[in-house]
C-alpha cells in the first residue's frame, strides 16, 4: 500500500497550529514502520534537518513548482508518479483538485463561517470556498473536537461516518532556564495574534487588576489584523505590563508554563486549544473561554470566562493568579495534570493510520 502525504505545512521553519500538527503526525507515522506500508512524501523545499530520513519505503519528493500547489503543483505529481498511490492525505483544509485516488484531510476549525470579519477578505475567500470543495469530495475528513466535527457536519451537512475526531498530543519537553527576560509574576497566554484570541479584550481585563505587580506575557508570531492588539497595552495604560514576546521554539516554552501564576485564552473561537493542554501538563493553572472547544479540552481543570464580558474576563483572571494558594485551584491543577495524559501523538498517528487504511 503506498500513502502519499502533502507535507507543505510540516516542513515549515517556525511550526505553529496547522504546521505543528502536520510536523507531529508526520513524526509519529514514520516511527510506525508496518510492513507493506510506502510512504511518499511531498514538499515544496528540501526536507528541514528535523525531518524524516528516507528510506526503502518513506521517499521524499521535491517539487520544482511551489505556486498553485493544491491545483497544480501536487495533482501533476500524485497523477504522474508510478505506481500511484492508493491514499493522499493532506493535514489542511485543502485537498488536491483533479485527481481520482481516495483523499483524507484535517480540518482544524471553522471560526471563518462565525467570525468572517477577524479574517482578510483574499483568506476568508480560500477558507470558505476551498473548505466547501475539500467537504464535498474529501472520502473522509479527520477534526480535532467534536465540537469542530459538530460544526463539520452542520455547517458542510457531512454525514457522521465521514468524519472522525483525531485529537492533537502533547510533546513534553524538559523545563530549561528561560531566556526571556520578563517579571517572576506573570500571567501567560499563547497564540497566534490574529483577532479571534481575543486579545484586546484579555488586555483591557488586565488593566483592571487589583494586583498591579503581576504582568501579562504574550507568546505568539504576528498573524493578520493586529495592529490593534499591539496597540491595546498603551490604550489601556498598561504599555510598560504587557510583554510581546513574538514567535518561541518548543522547548522554551515548558518554562514559561511552569513559573507562570497562570495561563489565560480567552479566546471567541478554538477548534481545539492545544496551549491549554500544554499549560496543564505543566501545572498552570488555566482560565479559558466556556465556549467553543475549549470546555471539552480543559475539563473539570478549567476557571471559565465569558469571553465577550471584560467583567468575566478580570473575575477569572482574579481567581487564576490566587489559584495555586487555594485549595479549589490545587485541585484543578491535579485534575489538569491527570487529563492532559490522555492526548498524545501517537495515538493521533496510530487513529490517522487505522483511517488512511480503511480508505
Amino acid at each position: 500500500m503506498i500513502i502519499a502525504i502533502d507535507g507543505y505545512e510540516a516542513n515549515v521553519k517556525n511550526r505553529v497550529g496547522v504546521g505543528r500538527y502536520a510536523y507531529e503526525i508526520l513524526i509519529r507515522l514514520y516511527q510506525k514502520r508496518r510492513k507493506g506500508l510506502n510512504f511518499r512524501i511531498y514538499l515544496p523545499n528540501q526536507p528541514r534537518f528535523d525531518m524524516p530520513k528516507e528510506t526503502l519505503w518513506w521517499k521524499d519528493r521535491i517539487l520544482p513548482i511551489k505556486k498553485f500547489w493544491t491545483f497544480v503543483s501536487l495533482p501533476l505529481a500524485v497523477t504522474f508518479d508510478t505506481p500511484i498511490a492508493d491514499v493522499i492525505f493532506t493535514p489542511t483544509h485543502y485537498i488536491p483538485r483533479f485527481i481520482s485516488i481516495p483523499r483524507v484531510c484535517v480540518m482544524y476549525d471553522l471560526s471563518y463561517l462565525y467570525y468572517p470579519e477577524m479574517f482578510r477578505a483574499k483568506d476568508l475567500h480560500q477558507l470558505v470556498h476551498w473548505t466547501r470543495y475539500s467537504a464535498r469530495l474529501a472520502k473522509h475528513i479527520l477534526t480535532i473536537s467534536h465540537f469542530s466535527k459538530r460544526a463539520i457536519m452542520e455547517k458542510y451537512e457531512v454525514p457522521d461516518e465521514r468524519i472522525t475526531v483525531v485529537y492533537p498530543g502533547l510533546t513534553m519537553s524538559e523545563i530549561s532556564n528561560s531566556k526571556y527576560q520578563i517579571a517572576r509574576n506573570y500571567i501567560l497566554s499563547v497564540g497566534t495574534l490574529q483577532p479571534r484570541k481575543n486579545y484586546v479584550r484579555l488586555i483591557e481585563a488586565f488593566s483592571s487588576l487589583k494586583d498591579k505587580n503581576v504582568q501579562l506575557v504574550i507568546v505568539g508570531k504576528k498573524g493578520w489584523l493586529y495592529e490593534e492588539i499591539l496597540e491595546a497595552p498603551k490604550k489601556y495604560g498598561v504599555d510598560g505590563r504587557v510583554q510581546f514576546l513574538d514567535f518561541v521554539p518548543d522547548e522554551k516554552l515548558p518554562g514559561l508554563y511552569k513559573h507562570a501564576v497562570c495561563f489565560a485564552l480567552p479566546s471567541l473561537y478554538e477548534g481545539f486549544g492545544l496551549p491549554v493542554l500544554e499549560a496543564m501538563s505543566y501545572g498552570c493553572p488555566v482560565v479559558v473561554s466556556k465556549t467553543s472547544s475549549l470546555p471539552e479540552i480543559a475539563g473539570d481543570a478549567g476557571i471559565y470566562v465569558d469571553p465577550e464580558d471584560i467583567g468575566s474576563i478580570k473575575n477569572g483572571l482574579e481567581k487564576g493568579t490566587k489559584a495555586r494558594e487555594s485549595l479549589e485551584g490545587k485541585q484543578k491543577i491535579s485534575i489538569g495534570l491527570v487529563h492532559a495524559k490522555q492526548f498524545t501523538w501517537e495515538n493521533a498517528a496510530r487513529k490517522t493510520l487505522e483511517i488512511l487504511q480503511n480508505v
